[in-house]
């Protein structure tokens, strides 16, 4: 008897460290996720792959507001200053730049 009260016991022990591992997982995990998603963002826009897509995403753009007629260009121009939204200044061209100030 003695001995079936303690391997009830042990299990319970073991299933109660289970639920205390997985608590503590879950606590780690949000307390850290939202930190570790942040680093992550920032290397990718800091990334020059990050940058020079955009760069050349904008130079599509500019280039298909060029060639669009006057009801089209309302809607890229909404559309350019939407997409560059987010994005430093700093890492636009200059002319590129120019040409998104000059957008209506």
């Amino acid at each position: 008897m003695k001995l079936f009260l303690i391997s009830i016991g042990s299990i319970f022990c073991l299933i109660l460290l289970g639920w205390v591992f997985a608590a503590n997982d879950l606590a780690m995990a949000s307390v850290f996720s939202p930190k570790l998603e942040q680093v992550r963002r920032t290397t990718f826009e800091n990334s020059k792959a990050y940058n020079d897509g955009m760069i050349q995403e904008l130079r599509a753009m500019q280039f298909e507001y060029i060639k669009a007629d006057d009801k089209h260009k309302i809607a890229l121009a909404s559309v350019i200053k939407h997409r560059i939204s987010g994005f430093p200044e700093t890492n636009i061209p200059s002319d590129l730049s120019d040409f998104i100030r000059s957008l209506p």
